[in-house]
């Protein structure tokens, strides 16, 4: 097993990215956070192939009441990374996420989630559904191999298994510039965590992780957060774009499979596309103060941050 660590350097004078790095190490691998604000957790999962960069926008707005957590996978954004993607799995990230929120002792959770971070952190509230308060769930799937999976996934799939360079920046670039005005800068800053190809080995396998069969490694996981989530009684808001191929449709399955799905408006975030977050993160925070307003729940404990930057 061998694990690299982006640069520090890398990570200096990133646009609109203020935030002190935070660590935690979790069965000896380091995982890096960022924290700001004090209150119930809001905990912010991104996914292929960004990082907690992805959330800078919303993040302002979340913490003026909230304490707002930004987790980096392993294998992405400042936390450490394996080299060789058969390391990566859809159980050693299941493990992470669990083991980041038992560490920090997280309750009362409304979880944020897109991507990635929603294959992960809504299979993990199958296992930990008493540390969650709410769900806000964005342009993403809980695939259980039974379903079909659309054409532009397998594409997406084919070309990270093939392809000689993997363009982490300037992919994420291609969906949002149509969407608003991307700089070189922020194209750089998504880049900051792969200084070379041996830095990408979690981003090239995660495509590939994806349960397309039944019985594939994660639909134990995928499955159980499924029926976790068809008797969820806590408010959830399921909230996509209309203009990101890959998931689209995905929407109207977690507001039939959640029942109180149904009792939050559907919104739909117009012009945008996968990376919701950078294209529309001002609108999109402001529709989840709002839902968090309207649904308030009751601290067992009030968690304050660690750092108030």
């Amino acid at each position: 097993m061998s694990i690299i660590r982006t640069p520090d350097e890398r990570f200096t004078n990133l646009p609109d990215f203020p935030y002190e790095p935070h660590y935690v190490e979790l069965n000896r691998i380091r995982v890096h956070y960022i924290e700001k604000g004090e209150g119930d957790v809001i905990l912010c999962l991104h996914g292929e192939p960004s990082w907690s960069y992805l959330y800078r926008k919303m993040i302002p707005k979340l913490s003026v009441n909230h304490r707002v957590m930004a987790m980096d996978f392993i294998g992405f954004g400042r936390s450490d990374k394996y080299t060789k993607e058969e390391e990566y799995s859809f159980r050693m990230h299941c493990d992470t996420l669990i083991a980041f929120i038992r560490k920090m002792d997280l309750n009362n959770i409304t979880l944020i989630v897109q991507d990635w971070g929603g294959l992960i952190g809504l299979s993990v509230v199958g296992e930990l559904q008493e540390r969650f308060a709410r769900l806000v769930i964005m342009n993403t799937g809980l695939p259980t191999g039974e379903e079909k999976i659309p054409f532009s996934f397998h594409i997406w799939r084919f070309f990270a298994k093939i392809t000689p360079v993997f363009p982490i920046g300037r992919m994420i670039y291609f969906d949002s510039a149509r969407h608003n005005k991307t700089s070189k800068e922020i194209i750089a800053a998504y880049d900051a965590p792969f200084p070379d190809s041996s830095y990408k080995a979690g981003a090239r396998a995660w495509p590939l992780l994806v349960p397309l069969r039944p019985g594939d490694p994660g639909t134990v996981e995928t499955k159980r957060g499924r029926d976790v989530l068809s008797r969820w009684n806590k408010p959830a808001l399921v909230m996509f774009s209309d203009g990101d191929p890959v998931t689209r449709g995905q929407e109207i399955i977690f507001r039939d499979l959640i029942p109180t799905a149904k009792d939050q408006p559907e919104i739909v975030i117009k012009n945008a596309g996968h990376f919701l977050q950078e294209s529309h993160g001002e609108e999109l925070a402001e529709n989840i103060v709002n839902f968090i307003d309207r649904t308030p729940i009751k601290s067992s404990k009030k968690q304050k941050s660690r750092s108030k930057k």
